[in-house]
């Protein structure tokens, strides 16, 4: 005698069967407006006078801001870094707008923790803010004004601790607004761009759901910068990270290795691989890719279309999209449509002075007593 059937949780195990299946098959999340984040008014303002602060720094020489500028979407017109005073950067800075609401973090995905553990090592890296935190401690504990803000954001005083909290708590105020793609205004030729993006260009394979990011890496066969080994004060940068992060011979590694640093796969398959950047704020973010070797929007589009640049490693989503020269303008019509309004009022930047406690030394390296 057969048993009888349930039929609610019958055809609710189809259902979450089907989903499952659908999941699978690889459905990329749905397009759409990114959320805003309640925040602590006073711990938000903390942080945003924390982020703005060049005291933060060993030599009081660059704040977070000094990569990170509001005016180019909180990312950098410069294609590698600056870095400490003394030495340079090898990598692009990228946007901090939505960086919230995010799960990795860095071009090679390094860190997938949280905030606090990305501001920590932005603080204290070397060649990036080389502060003692314990210094850093000690240096707003001497100024009133951070006395009086801790006390009215956390009821202690100041802590390296804290200000971990507090940096974050700011970055989650800059997300984006406005943009045409969230209200709707696309211009006639964004709209057919937005159905390329879907279709033919095939760029919602990696880049999906709200944050217009997939959360992976890949390699599309971007070229070099090699400035990053031409240029000793960047190398020495490049060379402490490698190190640091134990890149097999590294001393004689002529390429930036990406996501390599996680995996270390030993036939280096992964070398090279990047994770998929937001197209978010795109219009002021310029230049473009972990290297800035691209210039323009335009020229990303153009980048793309014929596949990507040579690489050995490269993905085989990277194909030739034939897109004809008005289906690129229309694609490149919706990629800017997903930039909102510039985060540049006083809500997000901190436009008071600074106590000045004494010259920072522009370049340790010409540095004379």
């Amino acid at each position: 005698m057969s048993a009888s059937i349930n039929k609610p949780r019958f055809f609710l195990a189809i259902a979450t069967l089907t989903l499952a299946f659908a999941v699978q098959a690889g459905s990329p999340p749905e397009l759409g407006p990114v959320s805003a984040i309640k925040v602590n008014a006073a711990r938000a303002e903390l942080g945003k006078k924390l982020f703005f602060d060049k005291r933060l720094s060993g030599d009081v020489g660059v704040s977070c801001a000094t990569c990170h500028q509001p005016k180019h979407g909180y990312a950098n017109p410069d294609a590698l870094s600056k870095g400490y005073p003394g030495n340079k950067h090898f990598r692009n800075a990228p946007s901090l707008i939505n960086t919230a609401h995010k799960k990795v973090w860095m071009h090679d995905g390094r860190l997938g923790t949280n905030l606090n553990d990305v501001t920590r090592e932005m603080i204290t890296e070397s060649y990036l803010m080389n502060m003692d935190m314990r210094i850093m401690q000690e240096r707003l504990k001497q100024d009133m004004d951070y006395v009086k803000m801790f006390k009215d954001a956390y009821g202690k005083e100041p802590s390296n601790g804290l200000v971990r909290k507090a940096i974050p708590e700011y970055l989650q105020t800059l997300v984006s607004q406005g943009a045409p793609f969230d209200t709707g205004k696309l211009s006639v030729s964004a709209k057919k761009g937005l159905k390329l993006f879907k279709g033919k260009a095939g760029c919602v394979q990696c880049h999906n759901g709200p944050l217009f990011m997939d959360g992976k890496s890949h390699n599309t066969g971007v070229k070099e910068n090699f400035q990053v080994f031409l240029d000793p004060t960047r190398h020495q940068a490049f060379i402490a990270y490698a190190s640091f992060m134990g890149l097999e011979n590294y001393m004689n590694l002529k390429r930036d290795p990406g996501t390599h640093v996680q995996s270390h796969k030993a036939d280096g398959t992964d070398m090279g691989k990047f994770m998929t950047p937001s197209l978010r704020e795109l219009k002021y973010t310029a230049p473009y890719m972990h290297n800035g070797m691209i210039k323009t929007l335009a020229e990303v589009v153009a980048y793309y279309n014929r596949g990507g640049d040579n690489d050995r490693n490269k993905d085989p989503l990277m194909k030739k999209l034939k897109l004809t020269k008005t289906e690129q303008k229309n694609l490149l019509a919706f990629l800017e449509s997903l930039s909102g309004k510039p985060l540049t009022g006083d809500q997000y930047v901190w436009s008071k002075p600074y106590p000045k406690e004494y010259d920072a030394i522009p370049d340790w390296l010409e540095a004379r007593n």
